[in-house]
């Protein structure tokens, strides 16, 4: 008898977990020699999720791309933006039509293979298994890395994630991580209309609100690796922005 409700158990657990709809979204602009080859190889490691490419009308044709995929995944989707806004409108457009189809969980993800598909599942497992709202795909905790990075931008990265844990009085090891899943909870909480930031600083302002509202964060061991191929959209401004705004969000 106590195995059978042990087993009934287990059963109804597995099937719970497929009834929690899981959306990975992938802001895209020139990236034709990645999401090709990014979409599969997700699907490889979790069929249980759905994709949302949000494109900013790339000239490089990631869009025709995209939709050549959705004949052979259905669970792959395209929002198409008329012009470049930059990657926090990309995931607010995103997050807005996650919420609005009835996703429970919201992932963010690059388009470049920085963010490995093989950590999207344990970032997704260590969600579900913990007790937080939100989950940080994270560079800087043990079993996390950076490859092929040089000296600077190492320096800079983790400067950079000093710099917003000691304004913002949060303790997050990687603030400036992009490869993060949310459940729907806190996008709903934090009101997506208001954010400001548009750059790195999106991805802190995300989880200092999150924190500010009383969620619980788990930070999940990552591997980042640099872009082989396609162009990177790190710049000055987009740094510059990230070092005043820190300082916005706190006293503001």
């Amino acid at each position: 008898m106590l195995a059978v409700l042990v087993e009934i158990r287990l059963i109804n657990k597995y099937c719970l977990k497929l009834m929690v709809k899981k959306l990975v979204i992938i802001p895209t602009y020139n990236e034709i020699e990645n999401i090709p080859r990014l979409i599969p190889a997700i699907f490889e490691v979790n069929e249980n999720v759905d994709i949302l490419v949000v494109d900013d009308s790339s000239p490089d044709g990631t869009g025709n791309a995209v939709n050549v995929l959705k004949g052979k995944y259905p669970s792959v989707h395209l929002l198409v933006r008329p012009e470049k806004q930059g990657l926090g409108r990309a995931y607010i457009a995103g997050f807005e039509w996650g919420l609005k189809n009835g996703y429970d969980v919201l992932v963010e993800m690059d388009a470049d293979f920085s963010h490995r598909p093989q950590d999207l599942m344990r970032l997704l497992v260590c969600l579900e298994e913990s007790k937080a709202d939100f989950a940080v795909g994270s560079r800087y905790v043990p079993g996390g890395k950076t490859v092929n990075w040089g000296l600077m931008r190492k320096l800079i990265s983790r400067a950079g994630s000093l710099y917003a844990k000691l304004i913002l009085w949060f303790n997050i090891n990687d603030w400036t991580g992009g490869f993060n899943a949310w459940k729907k909870e806190v996008l709903n909480k934090i009101d997506l209309s208001t954010i400001k930031s548009n750059g790195y600083s999106f991805q802190i302002e995300l989880k200092y609100r999150a924190l500010r509202n009383g969620f619980k964060v788990t930070e999940v061991p990552i591997v980042f690796e640099d872009r082989n191929v396609g162009q990177s959209k790190m710049s000055t401004k987009i740094v510059m922005e990230a070092l005043y705004r820190v300082w916005v969000m706190r006293f503001v």
